[in-house]
């Protein structure tokens, strides 16, 4: 069942603590809009729900994100603010935030309160879910424990489904840039211009910021990659799981309007007057039989030409990049749709759900035993789903920059959970490697984590706040971690309990996905 409810702030931070009076102590900074106070809980401040945009509504409502108004006074920044207008699509994510709203525009700040010597690098987080979902007060993204290891660390609310990603031909039309769509990356980029201006009264570097996420995060740091309008606003790139060379890929503008009139007929409305009208929860709920027909649209604005192109012209922002996929992003059940894991219902199966592409696969995911079918299926269910896509922007990435590139490979499955229903996974699923990456294990109630996975979680965030500090995850007491040389044969890190590097052994897989994508 979906989970959402109001976390008391003692949760964000996951070490032991004594009784609230002795911890908190009230911090004030003066940012552009007027002065924020937060709170410190055991070394970190954390200033919650700062706007960093007007509230979209109204005749706000699908438009760009439009600077955030001042304030006089000191404004309470210590409660998460709302969350972007969404239904429960998704089981495991827990909520902090006070509801949900179009109203949502806000970010989240963790920082240390000691002062350094010089300003910290920054990681900016950026949620998944889709694009129909998700948070920035979600505890597997709290940047508190990131905070605690010398980073300055945000995370950011963008809006989602119909309000974060319709286009329609009277948004078109009444655009200055003739655009429309994508609100939810305009929100994002809005985000990071925050950072470049605000950051350093924080303690942070604005020189030195990487952006990260998970999924539908990912593929939104892939995005922020090629767009001209992000460039110069980071320095570093992580990508969990996901590019837009892939799953949830931009569909022309011309398609992302058609979709967006049909929806707009579904309600009844003859104008774009009429939208803006309608209540915020009578629009979600007409999505709920089809939460993903609103996605990325290739404007010509945030996105002013095909984002593979840019990659394969060298044209993205020239920035190290640190980027992997997990070993079961998608189950078997996916290709086999419920029968016996035989080679015959296998080839059956491939041979339904890909159609012409159906040779090609078997020649490459092809086996001779029933007993390799399970694997078989799930890789071919993985690189379908994320890890092709996640390949291919790496690649690309390797091959037209003279920036470092790093990959990894993650396969730490998740414990049983605490209550005994669910069993250890048989691998490392989607999603599974946030709360490792982050620090935040302890914020996560329902595995029983051990030695193990706490061992997992140091050296996967070790290997993230290097590559944040420097723009190389290696570092002391670390496996040695090689950049990608694309001339030669790849080589990954391996992130387990026993972490090491690997050589690419399926590039085949990759490349024949490559000639089958269009």
């Amino acid at each position: 069942m979906h989970r959402a409810f109001v976390v008391p702030l003692l949760v964000l931070i996951a070490a032991p603590m004594g009784p609230a009076t002795n911890l908190f102590a009230q911090e004030r900074v003066e940012t552009a809009n007027g002065i924020v106070e937060g709170i410190t809980v055991n070394g970190v401040q954390a200033f919650l729900g700062i706007p960093f945009a007007q509230p979209p509504v109204g005749d706000l409502r699908w438009r760009p994100p439009q600077p955030a108004d001042s304030w006089d006074g000191v404004r309470q920044t210590t409660k998460f603010g709302p969350r972007a207008m969404q239904n429960p699509v998704f089981g495991d994510m827990v909520f902090r935030s006070d509801g949900t709203s179009e109203d949502c525009l806000y970010l989240n700040l963790w920082t240390p309160t000691t002062s350094p010597d010089e300003p910290l690098p920054v990681l900016v987080y950026l949620y998944g879910g889709g694009f129909v979902a998700g948070d920035g007060s979600e505890p597997r993204y709290d940047g508190a424990s990131m905070a605690n290891r010398g980073i300055v660390s945000l995370t950011v609310n963008y809006r989602l489904n119909v309000f974060g990603f319709m286009a329609h031909p009277e948004l078109t039309a009444e655009d200055p840039k003739g655009a429309s769509g994508n609100y939810g990356l305009l929100d994002q980029q809005a985000a990071l211009a925050w950072v470049k201006e605000n950051i350093t009264a924080f303690g942070g570097d604005p020189n030195r910021v990487t952006i990260a996420g998970e999924s539908a995060g990912s593929i939104s740091v892939s995005a922020h990659m090629v767009s001209l309008l992000s460039k110069g606003l980071f320095a570093g790139a992580i990508g969990e799981s996901g590019s837009l060379l892939g799953t949830l890929a931009p569909r022309s503008l011309a398609d992302s309007e058609a979709a967006g009139v049909e929806f707009a007929a579904s309600l009844g409305a003859e104008s774009l007057a009429e939208l803006r009208a309608m209540p915020a929860e009578e629009i979600l709920a007409a999505t709920s039989q089809s939460p993903f027909r609103f996605g990325l649209t290739l404007d010509g604005y945030f996105f002013n030409q095909e984002p593979a192109a840019v990659l394969a012209a060298g044209e993205q922002s020239r920035v190290p990049l640190l980027a992997g996929w997990n070993s079961l992003e998608a189950g078997p059940g996916m290709v086999l749709r419920g029968a016996e894991p035989t080679v015959e219902n296998y080839e059956t199966a491939v041979r339904s759900v890909y159609a012409d592409k159906a040779d090609g696969l078997l020649e490459v995911y092809g086996v001779d035993h029933d007993a390799d079918v399970t694997q078989a299926a799930t890789d071919l269910a993985g690189d379908m789903f994320i890890g092709y896509g996640t390949w291919k922007w790496i690649d690309l990435h390797a091959r037209t920059t003279d920036q470092p590139v790093y990959r990894y490979y993650y396969t730490r499955p998740r414990p049983a959970t605490r209550d005994g229903n669910t069993p250890t996974a048989s691998g490392a699923a989607h999603a599974a490697e946030i709360e490792y990456a982050m620090g935040n294990l302890a914020t996560n109630e329902v595995y029983a984590w051990s030695e193990d996975d706490y061992t997992v979680s140091e050296t996967m965030q070790s290997y993230f706040a290097n590559f944040i500090n420097t723009g190389d995850p290696n570092g002391e007491g670390l496996p040695v971690w090689p950049a990608v040389e694309p001339s030669g044969p790849v080589q990954y890190m391996r992130i387990d309990v026993e972490s090491g590097v690997e050589t690419e052994r399926h590039r085949e897989r990759y490349l024949l996905l490559d000639r089958t994508s269009n």
